[in-house]
């Protein structure tokens, strides 16, 4: 005998909608993935979410996965743990190349998926090792996100929380609302954030701010360069040493150059004071008299506008004072509460990592007291063996701020320490290279003074960029006499930009010493 039964069933096999949230430490995605399962929960729908961390903060976002059902009397959901590449219906990234890394994982699709990205960059370390520009192309990943997403709300979300108290969840949350993505209505969005009982009136106007952004303007325009912008020079400094430094750079200079001149003098009295500002003028005006004398005019000075940007980078070289100077500056210890998000009841540490060498001990000392250590090469071992390690200092430490404090006070001998001497010697080489070159090649004369980008930090970095310095200008008998030979010391400037270990460079240089 059979008996026909007839089972109830215990899962609803609905499609779930699904959300991934990409975010880095410190961004809120897990306040953000918290969100939106309780909108949805409190709106009748069931919802899950789980999420998979990143190895690091920098090598991999952690990914906050969501699904949601309406519920189903007598029916539970059945969600999955991992978002399935072509099927998700809303990508959030707090950060624009993470919204890439979301296309190139295949989370997002033209046929399917809603984009939600913040345009901002928070760079990797392997972006931030380059000697040059490391930094990915922006526009290649809002290029690819406008085929690759049914549609994409892109901008500064970052920002635009800062500006109102908040954080970047608070932003997403808003342009989420915005999308209309979800089926619930935007006070339900607000209800959730007022629950959450912390920040509220931040998050809120936050959110707001990025609801009205999504909606009337989703997209954001950008650059594959930042944009580098040159205040004019004004009627008056408030000072007068440094308005006859302003009276000087508009009746000796040209027009075109004068920007790049302010910049320089502004950072140079930054650096020093105003009268080594002065030495800097001085120097810009022999440069520019023999920039005339070669026929500048006819070339919009051009060697006088680029010796006017390197010749205060050269100028303001970083030393151990001037980094001490940096890391006791209050403007600093405000701008790192500001992006902590810290209170004004609340006390902020910084711990800064120092590996100190007995290089920059004795470059910091007066010249002859640093010469005479390094020519006794026992000495200088058996000091450096004390000084050469690594230290983490607290800056906000009453003893390690008052010891950089004064480190950076003897910015007032600099112009007699040792470093300084070199500084000047290395500059006055590298000028010397560009001027003798001008009347044969002004456009290689140009890119010689280029050149000194290759040359910045201290310690490591600065031996590493000398180094490549030194190679890239090797090549100059070999171009001086040809037509081509700024295009060539040009290639030669960015393969020494392209990687630490000069590999590229030393490939570029066997190819010049075949012309």
């Amino acid at each position: 005998m059979n008996e026909h039964v007839t089972m109830t069933p215990r899962h609803a096999t609905d499609k779930p909608l699904s959300l991934a949230v990409l975010a880095m430490g410190g961004q809120g995605g897990g306040v953000l993935a918290d969100w939106i399962v309780s909108l949805a929960e409190e709106n009748g729908w069931m919802a899950q979410t789980t999420s998979v961390p990143g190895v690091a903060q920098r090598t991999g976002a952690t990914i906050y996965y969501i699904e949601m059902l309406p519920a189903r009397e007598g029916k539970a959901p059945i969600f999955s743990l991992m978002p399935t590449p072509g099927d998700v219906d809303v990508v959030l990234a707090a950060e624009l190349m993470e919204a890439g890394r979301s296309v190139l994982r295949g989370l997002v699709t033209p046929d399917k998926t809603v984009l939600i990205a913040s345009t901002h960059r928070a760079f990797a370390v392997s972006e931030k090792q380059a000697p040059g520009d490391g930094a990915g192309n922006p526009v290649v990943v809002i290029d690819a996100t406008d085929f690759a997403a049914r549609k994409t709300i892109a901008f500064d979300m970052e920002t635009l929380a800062i500006k109102n108290g908040s954080v970047i969840s608070s932003a997403l949350f808003g342009s989420l609302a915005a999308a209309e993505v979800l089926p619930f209505a935007r006070q339900a969005f607000e209800a959730t954030i007022r629950a959450g009982g912390k920040g509220i009136e931040a998050s809120l106007r936050a959110f707001d701010a990025a609801y009205s952004r999504a909606t009337n303007k989703p997209a954001e325009k950008l650059s594959a360069t930042p944009e580098k912008r040159l205040d004019p020079l004004p009627a008056t400094a408030g000072h007068a040493e440094l308005d006859r430094l302003l009276s000087r750079i508009r009746s000796d200079f040209p027009e075109t150059s004068q920007a790049m001149l302010f910049a320089g003098i502004k950072r140079l009295t930054d650096f020093q004071d105003p009268a080594y500002a002065g030495e800097y003028l001085d120097r810009m005006a022999a440069l520019h008299a023999l920039d005339r004398a070669h026929g500048g005019a006819e070339k919009a000075f051009a060697f006088t506008e680029k010796a006017a940007k390197y010749l205060a980078v050269a100028m303001a070289y970083d030393d151990v004072i001037r980094v001490a100077d940096l890391k006791v500056r209050a403007s600093r210890f405000d701008r790192v509460r500001r992006e902590v998000g810290a209170k004004e009841d609340q006390i902020v540490y910084m711990t800064e990592y120092m590996h100190p060498r007995m290089d920059e001990i004795c470059g910091t000392m007066p010249k002859a007291w640093g010469q005479w250590i390094e020519n006794r090469p026992g000495l200088f071992k058996k000091l450096d063996g004390f000084v050469n390690k690594g230290r983490r200092v607290k800056t906000g430490t009453l003893f390690w701020f008052l010891g950089l404090y004064v480190v950076s006070g003897l910015r007032r001998g600099r112009r007699g320490t040792l470093r300084h001497a070199r500084e000047v010697a290395h500059r006055e080489d590298w000028l010397a290279k560009a001027t003798q070159t001008i009347g044969r090649n002004y456009d290689l004369a140009v890119e010689i003074l280029a050149c000194r980008r290759l040359v910045k930090g201290y310690s490591d970095t600065h031996v590493r960029g000398l180094s490549k310095f030194d190679r890239v200008l090797s090549a100059l008998p070999l171009l001086v006499d040809r037509e081509d030979g700024a295009d060539w010391l040009r290639r030669l400037r960015q393969a020494a930009l392209l990687d630490e270990a000069g590999t590229a460079l030393d490939g570029a240089l066997k190819t010049v010493a075949t012309l």
